[in-house]
């Protein structure tokens, strides 16, 4: 994170003169204390995420610091000049924040290129980008909306997120700043800042309520943040406290952040109003050490550990996240199902000290104060530009690179289609298949082994949107038969997942296939809380309450030979405040629904999930061991628990519901397996590849009569 003005190491507070006009300040040492806790606590996070279940709020933390040091240097220029010279004030910060950042971004991408799995080449190349451009945050807020998107990989960069919405602030916040000066002088900016910090904030609580995931991203709901450290570098002459207050104001601000880092968790709704937390906790840090002289914790804040950490705080939060990701893939072979233990994690986080000490010193301290970049701002420019394209051309080179790979897996993968050994076939025992669980030909889940590409024949059909998500297809198999059976492939991506095997399915039996799918949507009369563990967004209840209430009237009066239906009912957590077990809950929110196709009918079939993934490996578990798969096996017990919606199935009296039950195409009596036939299983943490689905159509076909 950037929130380094420059400044010399003189004295611990800033000054003013008589006139009560501010002047550059000297050196914090409890800054730069805050800076080390910050950084600290997002590195512990991501290092031991159960360990310190809030060390998010470190990025908060930043954010005020970077309003009040900016605020500061700006206010003095205003006052002293009427104006910011924002050549140089640009200039600077380019200097100050692209040489480590373009370093890194360039390692990530080489190693992406020598270390991931070919997959993941393309995010990273464009989130790289997006990064190395300063739009970053809004790239992940557009994914985080995505459900098809929620379960790729964390790219290498996606970090640089913080460090976009910090840099489009110190685009506009000169621009602001000098524009309420010329309106009212200086006492109208602290009333500007002021008004537009409320609005952010509560701008924030509301988004954070109705597009959560979203509102963690976007630079207006973060304004406000910036805005309380700016309210205290505009009013800091009126601010310096008594010394028993400021050291009471020290003492809750540090309580309040370090508090926010172990309480708060994933499932905390956040920035809204919880954020008021830590960020007046640092903003009352940063009011206490106004006061001149030593407080009651400087002898910590102060020492040479703590201001080392502080100093390299930047550079350390650029390097820990490429450091862990890269990691596994580095150590493949060396780790127990690709997880790292807590001495191989230790071992990383030196390796992040060490990499930002020697980029502090050889990238970021030389990019200040190289003579010729300092001497010229436009070179300066030219030198970000450069930068720029070079991540451009690397990016670039990268997804190119991936483009060749995905049509070579896309000719592999249909060469070997044919063979009855292949995925789920080599569970047969007809088929003669003598090594069922020997290593995956190729374990890159690419688009070739996509579960939701839809065949050619189908085409879309709007009269079933979700607002304005489609989500539903219809697939004629028959060749225009009119006696053609209907059937309806019905859910959410756990629905979507067998779409593979049940294209095979309706082409071989002629059916007209409708598919129809929502995703983080139960198709039950239920209301949902969670989705794996994530509170849901208002909206997105309501549209998913809306559309299955829609469709189930529509399905019954499309009158369907068949219903197949599956959702995943074990992570997407309902309460009607009964206190009643999800099995009933669901069960009151299913059987009625199914009562309707059943009386119009139907047959209601319900797909039983395949056992987990992600929740008991790690989702790279088969390509960090690809010439041991068995590494990444798992009880049956713990990766086929108990499913809902299959719970209500088996127990229900009406004659037309039935399950079918795959699991023994996925485990043994004892165990479950991630690669089955040379087909690694799970495209990803949660969902079939599906190369794997169409290789279960036989046994489909079989079930289902």
């Amino acid at each position: 994170m950037s929130t380094n003005v420059e400044s010399r190491p003189e004295h611990d507070r800033p000054s003013s003169d008589d006139g009560g006009k501010p002047k550059a300040p000297g050196f914090r040492t409890d800054i730069q204390a805050l800076r080390a806790i910050a950084v600290l606590a997002v590195v512990v996070n991501h290092f031991w995420p159960n360990a310190l279940t809030g060390g998010y709020v470190g990025v908060d933390v930043f954010f005020v610091i970077s309003g009040f040091l900016i605020t500061s240097h700006l206010d003095r220029e205003i006052v002293r000049t009427g104006r910011v010279r924002l050549g140089r004030f640009y200039a600077r910060r380019v200097r100050r924040l692209l040489p480590a950042a373009v370093l890194v971004l360039a390692v990530s991408i080489v190693g992406a290129y020598f270390l991931l799995p070919y997959p993941r080449w393309a995010a990273n190349a464009w989130e790289s980008f997006a990064a190395a451009s300063y739009w970053e945050n809004w790239r992940l807020a557009a994914k985080s909306v995505n459900y098809s998107a929620q379960n790729e990989a964390a790219s290498l960069v996606q970090h640089y997120w913080s460090l976009s919405v910090e840099e489009q602030f110190y685009l506009f916040w000169p621009l602001l700043l000098m524009g309420l000066f010329k309106v009212g002088r200086r006492r109208w900016v602290l009333v500007g800042v002021g008004v537009l910090g409320a609005l952010s904030l509560g701008l924030s609580v509301y988004y954070t309520i109705v597009s959560p995931s979203a509102a963690y991203f976007i630079t207006p709901v973060r304004v406000w943040e910036f805005a309380i450290g700016a309210g205290v570098a505009l009013a800091s002459t009126r601010l310096v406290l008594p010394r028993v207050a400021a050291e009471l104001a020290a003492l809750a601000g540090l309580a309040m952040i370090i508090t926010t880092a172990f309480v708060y968790d994933h499932h905390t709704p956040f920035p809204g109003y919880l954020a008021l937390v830590p960020v007046v906790g640092t903003a009352f840090v940063i009011l206490a050490g106004l006061r001149p002289g030593r407080q009651w914790h400087t002898a910590v804040t102060a020492s040479r550990p703590v201001q080392f950490v502080g100093d390299i705080s930047y550079s350390l939060y650029l390097w820990h996240w490429p450091v862990l990701l890269l990691a596994p893939f580095a150590l493949s072979g060396l780790l127990d199902k690709g997880e790292l233990s807590t001495p191989w994690l230790l071992g990383l986080l030196a390796l992040s000290l060490v990499l930002a000490w020697l980029s502090k010193v050889l990238i970021e301290d030389r990019g200040m104060s190289w003579g010729p970049l300092t001497r010229s701002s436009k070179l300066t420019f030219a030198a970000m530009t450069a930068g720029v394209v070079v991540i451009a051309v690397l990016a670039a080179g990268l997804q190119w690179t991936y483009q060749r790979h995905v049509v070579q897996a896309e000719r592999d993968v249909a060469a070997g289609l044919n063979s009855p050994c292949l995925g789920a076939g080599a569970l047969v025992g007809a088929n003669g298949c003598t090594e069922p669980f020997a290593p995956a030909s190729s374990t890159a889940m690419g688009p070739a082994n996509e579960y939701g590409r839809h065949d050619p024949i189908c085409r879309g059909n709007a009269e079933y949107n979700a607002d304005d998500t489609v989500t539903t297809a219809t697939c004629d198999f028959s060749g225009g038969k009119p006696s053609a059976k209907k059937v309806w492939l019905l859910g959410d991506s756990h629905a979507q997942q067998w779409q593979e095997a049940v294209y095979e399915v309706a082409r071989e039996r002629k059916w007209v296939l409708k598919t129809s799918y929502l995703g983080a949507c139960p198709f039950a009369d239920v209301r949902m809380v969670e989705f794996r563990g994530q509170p849901v967004a208002s909206k997105d209840v309501n549209r998913c309450a809306n559309w299955t209430r829609k469709m189930t009237d529509m399905i019954a009066a499309d009158r369907p030979s068949m219903v197949l239906t599956s959702f995943f009912s074990r992570r997407e957590k309902v309460d009607d405040r009964s206190g009643r077990s999800q099995t009933d809950q669901y069960r009151d929110g299913l059987e009625p629904r199914w009562r309707k196709w059943t009386d119009a009918g139907a047959r209601v079939v319900v797909l039983a999930d395949p056992p987990y993934n992600g929740e008991i490996r790690s989702p790279d578990c088969v390509a960090l061991n690809p010439s041991n798969p068995l590494a990444c096996t798992s009880p049956r017990a713990e990766a086929q628990p108990p499913e809902p919606v299959v719970e209500v199935a088996r127990s229900s009296k009406n004659p037309g519901v039935s399950v079918v039950d795959l699991t023994d195409y996925f485990c043994d009596e004892q165990k479950c397996y991630a690669v089955v036939g040379k087909v690694p299983v799970y495209y990803d943490p949660d969902h079939l590849n599906g190369v794997y689905s169409r290789s279960l159509a036989p046994m489909l076909a079989k079930a289902l009569g």
